[in-house]
């Protein structure tokens, strides 16, 4: 392998992503390289902080309500309604009971039914988050492993730090952001690639969660950086402040 192509290596081999002989020989090359080593280590700390910023939490009570749902069993009917007829001194004396009973029986069904659709329906919604949560991780771990993938960190105005994670080859970047403040007014964090200075909106940031990850959208052609601002509720058409944080591709 060409001596110069070593240095490229660093994010594949941080995420173990070379095969047996080229890992044996940047390891070689790591002991003769402390600029190498330094950023490797640093690569490695950044995926484990990426490991944990997909991680998803169910949402709270799903368990219970799941369980609460399942005795949802329906009834046998009323022995009377089975051709049994009761004696005289078994009759009610209120003849509008049994409609009462009835209509008691019924609202307590549908509160039961809608307990367990909600229930169906968070399940499904969890498992739809965790199946996007893992497609992101996915994409972004591409990213990271790409023989070419620059890492650029730099600190938020306002709290927090982001990693841009680009790759040339591959033509896309990712964002990595840990410990951002909560936006007052519903606004969202939002990312744009910076192309001569004009601004292209390249997504938002999942609102309530300060750490996390995220593939931008679009092509890095053309790019020099990656900028991050705060804007209403929905995002902007264009930025309607300075960038928070502006970080070089």
């Amino acid at each position: 392998m060409n001596p110069a192509d070593l240095h490229t290596l660093t994010g594949a081999y941080a995420l173990s992503a070379l095969s047996d002989t080229e890992a044996e020989e940047f390891a070689r090359h790591l002991a003769q390289c402390p600029a190498c080593a330094q950023e490797v280590r640093e690569l490695r700390e950044t995926a484990a902080r990426l490991a944990l910023a997909v991680a998803e939490v169910p949402p709270a009570g799903l368990r219970n309500r799941v369980m609460a749902a399942l005795p949802d069993v329906r009834q046998l009917p009323p022995e009377a309604a089975r051709g049994t007829l009761l004696p005289p001194s078994r009759r009610s004396r209120w003849p509008g009971l049994p409609a009462l009973v009835a209509a008691a029986c019924l609202a307590a069904a549908a509160v039961a039914t809608g307990v367990a659709v909600d229930a169906r329906h968070q399940a499904d919604q969890a498992r739809a988050d965790t199946a996007r949560a893992q497609q992101q991780a996915a994409a972004v771990s591409a990213v990271a492993a790409a023989p070419d993938a620059a890492f650029r960190t730099g600190a938020l105005t306002g709290g927090g730090t982001a990693t841009v994670v680009s790759s040339a080859r591959l033509g896309k970047a990712a964002v990595i952001y840990h410990d951002l403040p909560e936006l007052p007014d519903s606004g969202v964090y939002q990312l744009w690639f910076s192309r001569g200075g004009t601004m292209v909106s390249a997504g938002l940031l999942a609102s309530g969660r300060p750490t996390g990850s995220t593939l931008l959208d679009g092509r890095t052609a053309g790019a020099d950086a990656v900028g991050v601002t705060a804007e209403p509720q929905g995002g902007s058409a264009a930025p309607t402040s300075d960038p928070l944080a502006l970080l070089p591709l």
